[in-house]
């Protein structure tokens, strides 16, 4: 495999608060990768760095061989880097199929000549109704989405995102607001995705990311504390007391 996300030595600050502590992280391709650790560790601003909501203190961000350190996050999407947040923000008063066909009208660059909704345009729709087939959703389709379960609102964000040709793909906390009895649909469709795509979740949910993961980052403190596989992860003593030391603060 070789990499498609690298940081090396980046460091965010906020005057002599230090929130990024010379980080060095690698996602290889086709990768199943998650990101732990305990509330306040700084996984959120990683991401910002990674995505250019944030401009790091140092240290750079490598995107399929590119430094796009200084690139904006449009910049950044355009060259394959596809985000989801903890909390969606889909247009809530529109269909599922109309939310999926915006974001493939603005990879297409048509969304600016749009005068009807973009649904209409048959190859749009025709594109945003396959990638809604391939989810599972294709039964959704026409469902508002204030009047759509939370569960599947998120698998319309990952729609959403993908709809844009990702080739890495960072989930913020997928999971957040669903359902534990609906998890299942999330992990489903993570398996179903192309393997050519790099996938970075970022999650509180251990069950999820261990049965997820091929391999696991910890940040504590803004820093790497550990990376290993989920067996490595699991059986290190310093895994538990992070996460111990939380539970008891």
């Amino acid at each position: 495999m070789s990499a498609v996300l690298q940081t090396r030595g980046l460091c965010k600050r906020f005057g002599a608060l230090t929130v990024a502590d010379n980080i060095d992280f690698t996602l290889e391709a086709g990768a199943r990768h998650a990101l732990i650790g305990p509330n306040g560790a700084g996984k959120t601003t990683f991401v910002n760095l990674l995505t250019g909501r944030l401009a790091p203190s140092s240290g750079s961000v490598v995107l399929g061989g590119e430094d796009v350190t200084r690139l904006s996050q449009q910049d950044r999407i355009r060259r394959g880097l596809g985000r989801t947040f903890q909390i969606n923000s889909l247009f809530r008063g529109l269909s599922v199929v109309d939310n999926v066909s915006l974001a493939v009208a603005e990879r297409r660059g048509v969304s600016g000549r749009l005068f009807r909704p973009a649904s209409q345009l048959s190859e749009v729709r025709d594109e945003a109704m396959e990638l809604l087939r391939s989810l599972g959703m294709a039964d959704d389709a026409q469902v508002i989405i204030a009047n759509l379960a939370y569960g599947k609102q998120r698998l319309v964000e990952i729609a959403i995102t993908l709809a844009m040709k990702p080739r890495v793909l960072l989930l913020d906390e997928p999971a957040a607001g669903v359902p534990s009895i609906e998890t299942h649909r999330i992990l489903d469709v993570l398996d179903s995705l192309p393997v050519q795509i790099g996938i970075l979740i970022i999650e509180h949910d251990m069950d999820l990311v261990f049965r997820f993961a091929k391999r696991i980052t910890i940040l504590v403190n803004g820093a790497t504390l550990l990376e290993g596989t989920p067996e490595e992860i699991a059986a290190d003593p310093r895994v538990r007391e992070v996460y111990l030391g939380e539970r008891h603060e």
